[in-house]
């Protein structure tokens, strides 16, 4: 047992100090091996600290490039460029707190995710002995990266509306396949984490999910993403390195923003699709492999395919299992439910309590349009929860956008919502027979359900 393990194991004040941080913190030898590994980093890179104890600290963070050599972290190529190795080395030699913003390559909870994390090194000397306390300043904002399941949805998918529910059937059914699925909606309707539901659901499921955004990188930039290269292929290429696609072997790739991809990588990715092989960039070498290709855009990929910006035998490829989300707008009766699913969490980040909604905020919310969907929602979620100081969210909390885009709505004649009998039976339900909480879940005002019953009531009388 090393000195800092048996400083913790012999003084519980200190144990506990170091587990209730709110920051990750890491605390590692002069040779860089782990002596301590917090619990909420644990918790958060879901890492496993006992193992990671006497390691590098690739091993404590999850980092992609662990098992590229034998001897794990601080040995292979690809260490001699980690920043927080140099980090750490070089506050050790010059005694003084070093701080960086590191970008990396981390596996959290079989993600591929590329972070950039602010980490902070803080030298000291314990029994004549030098150590450094590595502190991960931005942790709390990596929760999001890995949805915790809900009794009100499915694999993070917050939602229990009947349309959500059919596409939480339609999600266990193509994982059930190990064909291409095609996922199509509107921006912030939630596609990866569709994605990521169908490889969890999925014989998959114990392998690397990796996700690519096709439309964040150069065509040149991302070949190298998706298939590697080998050293010297290109300048800055110092080292060989793994593409995406061997990264998934055996996994789930997620190709999102798929109709961004120009020509050029189209027919590379249509290769991949047909026999599993491609050629890292710079190489003649010929790389295999069994991966799930998921595929995302908020692009309609039919159309695109008949102006011929998209390629038609590459649409039929990825097109085996079509799964469409439907817009925020078309799900109201949900809105409720996400409201209070981020209010619950971000208010108790924000706060350490829970803040409540005011009728008359609600209904705001209900009626907006939601261009944004879900990701417009959780932006105003933390604006008025930042700007709320009380207990209870009111309209003046809510962006100044939202109320201008009501203005919009209803000086410009908006059209009354059309109901389906279907769905006011099934709010109806839910509520009890209570009119007003059925148009709450509707999304309606009061009104518009009345006149709803009364052309029901015309005609099933005639008149």
């Amino acid at each position: 047992m090393s000195i800092i393990e048996n400083l913790l194991e012999t003084n519980s004040f200190a144990r506990t100090l170091v587990d209730s941080l709110p920051c990750g913190l890491l605390v590692v030898d002069r040779q860089g091996r782990v002596q301590v590994v917090n619990n909420i980093l644990e918790n958060v890179l879901k890492v496993n600290k006992k193992a990671a104890v006497g390691y590098g600290a690739g091993n404590a963070l999850g980092c992609l490039y662990v098992g590229e050599h034998p001897k794990g972290c601080g040995f292979g190529d690809c260490c001699k460029e980690c920043e927080v190795r140099r980090l750490t080395f070089n506050s050790l030699s010059t005694n003084q707190k070093q701080r960086t913003k590191a970008h990396l390559h981390l596996i959290i909870d079989g993600q591929v995710r590329d972070l950039d994390i602010l980490i902070s090194s803080f030298p000291f000397s314990l029994n004549n002995e030098l150590f450094s306390i590595l502190i991960i300043e931005n942790l709390s904002t990596l929760k999001a990266f890995v949805p915790d399941d809900t009794n009100e949805g499915f694999r993070g998918i917050v939602g229990r509306s009947r349309k959500m529910q059919e596409l939480f059937d339609t999600i266990r059914q193509v994982a059930r396949t190990d064909a291409p699925v095609l996922i199509q909606g509107e921006s912030g309707t939630g596609k990866e984490l569709v994605a990521l539901a169908v490889h969890k659901e999925s014989f998959r499921a114990g392998k690397n999910f990796v996700p690519v955004n096709c439309g964040a990188l150069p065509e040149g930039l991302l070949e190298s993403e998706l298939f590697g290269h080998v050293k010297g292929a290109f300048t800055g290429a110092h080292r060989n390195r793994k593409g995406r696609f061997e990264l998934a072997d055996g996994g789930t790739i997620f190709l999102d923003e798929v109709g961004e991809l120009s020509p050029t990588t189209q027919v590379k990715l249509l290769r991949v699709l047909q026999d599993g092989c491609f050629e890292p960039v710079g190489s003649e070498h010929t790389v295999r492999v069994n991966v799930r290709v998921i595929s995302a855009t908020n692009k309609k990929l039919a159309e695109e395919m008949v102006a011929g910006r998209f390629r038609e035998d590459l649409y039929y490829r990825l097109c085996v299992m079509p799964i469409i989300i439907l817009p925020l707008r078309d799900r109201r009766e949900d809105i409720p439910l996400l409201v209070e699913h981020f209010n619950s969490q971000f208010s108790e980040e924000a706060w350490g309590k829970k803040v409540t909604f005011s009728d008359t905020a609600l209904s705001i919310l209900m009626s907006h349009t939601w261009p944004g969907n879900v990701r417009e929602l959780i932006n105003i979620m933390r604006f008025t929860l930042a700007k709320c100081h009380g207990q209870k969210i009111k309209p003046e909390h809510l962006p100044p956008t939202l109320h201008i885009n009501m203005s919009r709505l209803y000086s410009s004649g908006h059209r009354e919502p059309k109901l389906h009998p279907t769905d006011v039976v099934e709010a109806l339900k839910k509520a009890s027979g209570n009119k007003c909480r059925t148009a709450e879940i509707l999304g309606v005002s009061r009104s518009t359900l009345y006149r709803f019953f009364a052309k029901q009531e015309k005609s099933s009388t005639g008149y």
